[in-house]
């Protein structure tokens, strides 16, 4: 299926928000396990209130791969009532494409304008596998913007022009292979001009990607200092490198707890901070676990140490 030339305006709105901090909320849990609503809906509020306009619930920060597809639907819901038509919701879909179909009719329903599509999760994957997976989803769903989420270093940026050859409705792209020079390339190939390249990784590679071509970042670090992660964000945009760098600088050591083993600890160290700040618990599921008493005490130290 081959769809027709967008309207120059169609997803202006979506692309719009994908320039910008693309929020990736924590999924905050009760005492018993199960997901603390009224606590998610005072995260996404904060977020909201500390200028945030684009939100992902089901990103990974909000452990999606954790979460049962009641709980998925659930987050989904609660994050685009709270935001109320204050943000763009970028609803995470994965697993496979039934399921990811099935999650984003459900997004649109509750009024998310775009979908985010994990990287598929298998132990081969081709790239013309990984072109069907994606055009299954986005054919479905052709009133909303698609973004995959890339973290496959081996897809080229031809496969991308393919896909947004056939689908329109795929506008942007959440590039998080740790490597600049291969985002430079991957999205030139790809079509610089005709994707918004969101910059994966968070703030400590958002400046290295912004000067190829990214215009947006994803961040989980928001969740704890939202005016933190649009410092930088405003940094970038006016192209004070500098001033960048500076913001890079006080997040490096929470940042560099986040990424060690592999990224072991990514939502823990986030959640330790919330925990901090007295926001929500500190509790992850299982693969993940919560940090060990000495960089929990770390983390406080940190977050006690900004303006927050």
């Amino acid at each position: 299926m081959t769809y027709p030339a967008p309207h120059p305006e169609q997803f202006a709105a979506q692309r719009t928000a994908l320039a910008d901090v693309v929020a990736i909320p924590v999924t905050p849990y009760a005492a018993d396990g199960t997901v603390e609503e009224e606590t998610h809906r005072a995260l996404v509020r904060r977020l909201l209130d500390g200028g945030v306009r684009t939100l992902t619930p089901n990103g990974n920060t909000g452990e999606f791969y954790t979460l049962t597809p009641e709980e998925r639907r659930t987050v989904l819901e609660l994050t685009a009532e709270e935001a109320g038509g204050e943000a763009e919701i970028l609803g995470g879909v994965g697993h496979d494409v039934p399921t990811a179909v099935e999650a984003a009719l459900h997004a649109q329903r509750h009024g998310a304008t775009m979908v985010m599509v994990h990287q598929p999760v298998h132990p081969y994957v081709s790239q013309l596998g990984w072109l069907d997976y994606h055009r299954a989803i986005a054919e479905a769903v052709p009133e909303l913007g698609v973004v995959p989420y890339i973290r496959n270093p081996q897809l080229s940026g031809e496969r991308l022009a393919e896909l947004g050859e056939s689908c329109p409705n795929v506008i942007g792209a959440k590039y998080a292979v740790p490597d600049a020079a291969r985002f430079a390339a991957f999205s030139r190939d790809a079509g610089l001009h005709r994707f918004v390249w969101v910059a994966g990784l968070a703030e400590l590679y958002a400046p290295s990607y912004f000067a190829s071509g990214a215009t947006g970042f994803t961040s989980g670090l928001v969740n704890v200092a939202p005016g933190v992660s649009r410092g930088m964000l405003d940094a970038l945009r006016a192209g004070d490198y500098p001033a960048a760098m500076k913001v890079w600088e006080q997040i490096r050591r929470l940042e560099d707890l986040r990424a060690a083993d592999s990224s072991a600890n990514n939502v823990s160290v986030i959640k330790e901070a919330l925990w901090a700040l007295g926001l929500c618990r500190r509790d992850v599921r299982s693969p993940a676990a919560s940090l060990p008493d000495e960089q929990r005490a770390e983390v406080a130290a940190i977050v006690k140490g900004w303006d927050i």
